[in-house]
């Protein structure tokens, strides 16, 4: 046979399922479908080319007990080559990255299911609580509610259980890798569904890592390091609930100073600028100072130059000024109350700055020449200080052809995001 006959791609022989008891799978809707999902990505576990050569119609069943994340793990296959250092050991790779003690006998593993519907619960405290409308129009209760917890490696039994979520990672996260258990200031918020008749039985949902650093004088900054919504439950709204619910908390301690994300997708961008902004819109006194009379919507971008190949960023501004517009917000902006408010919000300076921008654009009046120059003039000169480096290599006219086509590109990102709000 060919070569190919006997190569399969790892991310369609891989096949992840959330189990749940026999008398949850009874109430769920038409619509909901929890078992036999696919990863996105595997190459962090079976290589750069996401194949696996040695079998044909490989099956690699990977199924969780829904809560607790119990792993049951087998490998299914109609013809495989005989032994050689060329043929992939399917499971010896993938158990490297699983903890030890897995189930692979299909009836224990459904015995355990059974068990820890009912005796596990979510570790670390409850901290946002919300409902969505049940599935299913058959369902005793109408609606289904979703709990938020937040935890450290300190609470009793939540390194075993992160040890068994954080797969999750190298499969739905680009570049996504373990995090270093032995570093000191993780934490984590963890998203489950409740049983729809109100019972404590619990289903995992997605989860966030966040790494306090050290801020001065004597605050943290806790960085958003890792974000993850499994595909049963996208695109419901929930990573905008898990989001929210992690400002939210960030906001009540005192002991953090603000709130950054590392290295987000693009996806994760967007979804961080929708709920940002509509936190700004909701607050009534910022809205009220920022415009004095007005109203607003959503955020992204960023703004990158690019000269050849290098990426530029977007950066804050700096410095001060006063206002020429009816509110705080001007444009330009005031940046001694801008700074002031930036730090009560506990947002991160790039995002916060961007975010005013796009509420000054929605209040924009497009016939107000000297508004829509002072506003042209604060973009590029944040633009300018972040993207510096890049652009003092360049002639004086180029630079500034850079500088009007990063800030047209940034125009056209914003209303993409407002559009969404």
């Amino acid at each position: 046979m060919a070569n190919n006959d006997w190569t399969v791609d790892s991310n369609e022989a891989l096949v992840l399922s959330l189990v749940r008891a026999q008398e949850d799978r009874q109430g769920l809707g038409d619509s909901e479908s929890f078992e036999e999902f696919y990863p996105t990505f595997t190459y962090p576990i079976y290589g750069e080319d996401e194949k696996i050569y040695g079998y044909q119609d490989l099956v690699i069943d990977f199924r969780f007990a829904s809560g607790s994340l119990a792993q049951f793990l087998s490998v299914r296959y109609a013809g495989k080559l005989p032994a050689s250092s060329t043929v992939d050991d399917v499971e010896g790779v993938l158990s490297s990255f699983i903890p030890l003690g897995y189930e692979t006998e299909e009836e224990a593993f459904l015995a355990r299911v059974e068990k820890d519907a009912t005796s596990f619960q979510p570790i670390g405290k409850c901290i946002h609580s919300y409902t969505r409308p049940a599935p299913s129009s058959s369902s005793e209760e109408s609606n289904v509610e979703y709990e938020v917890y937040h935890a450290t490696f300190e609470d009793s039994g939540f390194r075993e259980y992160h040890r068994r979520m954080q797969i999750f990672i190298l499969l739905y996260i680009e570049a996504g890798s373990y995090i270093n258990e032995e570093e000191d200031g993780w934490e984590f918020v963890v998203l489950s569904r409740k049983r729809r008749d109100g019972t404590a039985t619990y289903h995992f949902v997605g989860y966030s890592s966040l790494y306090n650093f050290y801020c001065f004088p004597e605050k943290v900054r806790l960085r958003l390091s890792q974000f993850v919504i499994l595909p049963p439950y996208q695109r419901q709204g929930h990573g905008s609930e898990l989001y929210t619910a992690i400002y939210n908390f960030v906001v009540s301690r005192p002991d953090v100073s603000e709130l950054t994300v590392e290295d987000p997708a693009e996806a994760f961008e967007d979804l961080r600028d929708r709920n940002d902004l509509r936190m700004l819109l909701a607050n009534e006194q910022f809205m009220k100072e920022g415009f004095e009379a007005q109203s607003v919507t959503a955020s992204h971008g960023g703004g990158r130059v690019q000269k050849a190949r290098p990426r530029l960023r977007a950066v804050p501004q700096s410095g001060s000024g006063g206002t020429t517009g009816r509110g705080k917000m001007g444009p330009p902006v005031d940046r001694a109350w801008s700074e002031r408010r930036r730090k009560d919000l506990k947002i991160a300076g790039r995002q916060f700055h961007r975010l005013v921008e796009m509420l000054i654009m929605l209040h924009l009046d497009p016939t107000d020449v000297q508004s829509a120059r002072a506003f042209r003039l604060q973009v590029k000169e944040r633009l300018y200080r972040f993207n510096f480096e890049i652009l003092a290599q360049m002639e004086k006219e180029e630079r500034l052809q850079k500088l009007e086509e990063t800030f047209q590109s940034v125009l056209e990102d914003y209303k993409r995001l407002l559009a969404m709000v």
